[in-house]
Formats: structure tokens, C-alpha cells, sequence
């Protein structure tokens, strides 16, 4: 069943990423390579995951998660991000997130919250704004 599992699973998440490849490259200009390259990551996982089943994968049964709570809460908090990102911005809906969840999670070291948020949002601004010269759009706090 494992065994059974990482291989859809693998091959889902491989066709996934060049389906985003493929349709990132039809963008003009290099608005796509970002996109382009985080389809080809992903499929590269997907299949890594998916060999890795054939080669070495057992054929136990296993739970699909072992804490559900948390994956449901992790859903939620993703969906709270999506509808906070056109109103926030991204900068600020994205580290507020960072903070929140691992706290929703279980996670009680703020100093090391707030360190993993600075570098989360310090990568971010340097990947979009300084190597794809692509700035993201205004934050709400910026408007007044």
C-alpha cells in the first residue's frame, strides 16, 4: 500500500510541475522562468518520491496522516492567507502567516519565529525584487 501510494502520489506531483513548466514557458519575457523552474523542482521531487517507492517502498498500509487536526488546521490557515494576501499584501500576509503557524502548530520559540520570518521575507524580497526585478505589489500600509 505505501509502496502503492508514493508512486501516485509522486507521479501526480511530477505531471503537476510540468504542467506549470510547460505552461509557465508560453509566458513572454521572463515573467515565466520563476514559475518554469519551480514546476521542473517539483516535478523533479514528485519523481525522486515516486522512484524512491519502486526501489525501496514497503507494502504496509499506513494512515494517510498521523495528525489530522493539523493538517486541518494547516488548510485553514492557508485559506485565511489567500484571502488576506489581496488586502494585506503579500509581504505582510506571508509573515504573518510564518508566525502563526508553527504557533497553531505547537511551535513555542518566538525568537526563533521571528528569525525564521525575517529570513523568509528577506529571501522573498531579494528572489522577486532584486533577481527577477519583479516587485510585488504594494503592501496596504504603504497606501496612506
Amino acid at each position: 500500500m505505501e509502496r502503492r501510494q508514493d508512486i501516485v502520489l509522486g507521479t501526480v506531483f511530477a505531471a503537476l510541475g510540468i504542467f506549470a513548466a510547460v505552461k509557465a514557458a508560453a509566458y513572454t519575457g521572463a515573467s515565466g522562468t520563476y514559475p518554469m523552474v519551480l514546476g521542473l523542482v517539483l516535478s523533479g521531487f514528485g519523481l525522486l518520491v515516486a522512484g524512491r517507492a519502486v526501489v525501496r517502498g514497503r507494502a504496509e498500509p499506513r494512515p494517510l496522516t498521523n495528525h489530522t487536526g493539523r493538517v486541518f488546521i494547516t488548510v485553514a490557515i492557508g485559506a485565511v492567507y489567500l484571502a488576506i494576501v489581496p488586502i494585506l499584501g503579500f509581504y505582510t500576509a506571508s509573515a504573518l502567516v510564518v508566525l502563526a503557524l508553527p504557533v497553531a502548530l505547537g511551535f513555542r520559540q518566538p525568537v526563533l519565529l521571528a528569525l525564521a520570518t525575517a529570513v523568509f521575507i528577506g529571501i522573498v524580497w531579494a528572489v522577486f525584487s532584486i533577481v527577477l526585478e519583479k516587485p510585488l505589489p504594494t503592501e496596504f500600509w504603504q497606501t496612506f
